[in-house]
C-alpha cells in the first residue's frame, strides 16, 4: 500500500476512534492528539480507553450478546444446545437454560437449572436468579418472589441487576404496587440498559399513571440518544417500547 493509503488508513482509524470519545464522553484533548497524531495517537488511545472498555465493560459485552441475537436469532440456541448435547456439564446447561428463556422457552429451561442447583451450586445465587426468572415467565411470580426473598436472605451481599429487574416484576405481578415503586426506582440509574425503564414505563402506564409513564419514557428516550449506537441497537425492543408510551 502507497503512502497515501497509509495515511488515509491512519486518518480513518483517528476518526474512528475521535467518533468513539466525543460517545462516550472522553475528555477533549483525545481529539487533539488523535488528529495531530494520527497513527500513534490511535495506539494510545487504542490501549488506554478503548482496548480496557471492551474487555471490561459489562454493558459493553451485553449489547454485543443481543446484537449478535439480533442478527443470528436462533445461533446462540443451536450452539448451546450443541454444547450440552456434546457434554452435559453444569456450565452447558445453564447456557442452554439461559438461551431458551431467552427464546421464550422457559418450561424448557426450569429443569436445566433444577438439575444444576440440585448439586454442589444448591446455594449459587445466580442460579437462583435464573430460577426465579423462569418461574416469573411461566406466571408463578409469587414462588419467584419468594425464592427471590430467600435468597436475599441467605445471601445479603449478592447484587446482580438481572436479578433485581426480576424481583421488581415479580413483586409488581404479585400486586405490592408500593413496593414496585421502590424496586423500580432503585433500578433506574442502576440497571445497564433501558429494559428496566422501559418494563417500569410499561406498569405506570398500566396502572393507570400515564403521566408518570410518559414522563419516564420521554427522559429515557433522551437518554438513549446519548449511549453508543451498539447499545442503542441492543435496545432496539425497548426503545419501541418507550416510543409507544411517549406518543400516548
Amino acid at each position: 500500500m502507497g503512502t497515501l493509503g497509509l495515511g488515509s488508513l491512519h486518518l480513518l482509524l483517528a476518526l474512528y476512534f475521535g467518533v468513539h470519545a466525543v460517545r462516550n464522553g472522553q475528555p477533549l484533548y483525545w481529539l487533539l492528539i488523535l488528529f495531530m497524531f494520527p497513527l500513534l495517537g490511535s495506539a494510545v488511545y487504542a490501549f488506554a480507553v478503548w482496548l480496557p472498555e471492551m474487555r471490561q465493560s459489562r454493558g459493553a459485552r451485553t449489547a454485543t450478546r443481543k446484537v449478535r441475537a439480533l442478527l443470528d436469532p436462533g445461533r446462540e440456541l443451536r450452539e448451546a444446545r450443541e454444547a450440552y448435547e456434546h457434554a452435559p456439564s453444569v456450565r452447558n446447561a445453564v447456557r442452554l437454560g439461559d438461551a431458551l428463556l431467552a427464546d421464550g422457552r422457559a418450561a424448557e429451561a426450569l429443569p436445566l437449572y433444577d438439575g444444576a442447583l440440585s448439586g454442589l451450586y444448591a446455594d449459587d445465587p445466580d442460579l437462583g436468579a435464573r430460577k426465579a426468572r423462569a418461574l416469573l415467565e411461566l406466571g408463578h411470580a409469587d414462588e419467584a418472589r419468594d425464592l427471590l426473598d430467600a435468597l436475599i436472605a441467605a445471601k445479603p451481599d449478592y447484587r446482580s441487576p438481572d436479578a433485581h429487574l426480576t424481583y421488581a416484576r415479580a413483586v409488581a405481578a404479585t400486586g405490592d404496587r408500593e413496593r414496585a415503586h421502590e424496586e423500580f426506582a432503585a433500578l433506574l440509574d442502576s440497571f445497564p440498559g433501558l429494559e428496566a425503564r422501559a418494563r417500569y414505563a410499561t406498569l405506570l402506564r398500566d396502572w393507570g399513571e400515564t403521566d408518570r409513564a410518559r414522563l419516564l419514557a420521554a427522559d429515557s428516550l433522551r437518554l438513549s440518544q446519548r449511549l453508543p449506537k451498539h447499545s442503542r441497537d441492543a435496545d432496539r425492543q425497548w426503545i419501541a417500547v418507550l416510543q409507544g408510551i411517549d406518543r400516548g
